[in-house]
């Protein structure tokens, strides 16, 4: 099923999410509609504020990069409960978007190496250490868990000049080819 995803100025994409517990019902659906949620908005990643539910869940498939890169399209995965336990010193510039923030892309910094410990679907831990891209898009949407955006991160001048267009996603007028929920 295909769900809506929340955009800029909903409350749940600015609040840290909790814990989720063995017991969550019908995880197993929920994370096949967050993948075909994924899939119909055309991203690579999907954490769950983004579609309204404040828990420490997220998923990743990188399957469109496999022709440039076929280990990097190879990286699917489903991280619950994840928690970065280091990161590289050196950061690396690189050009995001977010299904959260339709139509707008910016540079960004961040740490080119992380190291992160996760619980898969059947609740296995998982330590794991990722660089370049993986890292990028697994500190993306690890930050959406944390109730950090993209645009945190970019400079108060590009902040700055991103603010109408930050304001017109609030008010609904972002344009995009999928379902959204408006705050």
């Amino acid at each position: 099923m295909i769900l809506p995803i929340y955009t800029y100025g909903n409350a749940v994409l600015r609040k840290q999410a909790e814990p989720i517990k063995t017991s969550y019902p019908e995880l197993n659906t929920l994370i096949s509609n967050m993948f075909d949620t994924m899939y119909h908005a055309e991203g690579v990643g999907l954490a769950a504020p983004q579609i309204g539910l404040p828990i420490r869940l997220l998923i990743i498939d990188l399957a469109p990069f496999i022709e440039d890169d076929p280990e990097l399209g190879a990286f699917k995965t489903v991280m619950i409960n994840p928690t970065i336990l280091e990161h590289s010193e050196e950061e690396v510039a690189g050009e995001e978007g977010c299904l959260s923030i339709p139509g707008i892309h910016e540079t960004v910094m961040r740490p080119d190496a992380i190291k992160i410990k996760y619980f898969d679907v059947d609740f296995n831990e998982h330590i794991e250490e990722f660089i370049g891209y993986q890292a990028r898009v697994v500190q993306h949407e690890y930050d959406h868990l944390e109730g950090h955006l993209f645009t945190d991160k970019v400079s108060p001048i590009r902040r700055q000049l991103l603010k109408s267009r930050l304001t017109n996603i609030v008010k609904g007028k972002a344009s995009c080819s999928y379902k959204v929920k408006s705050a």
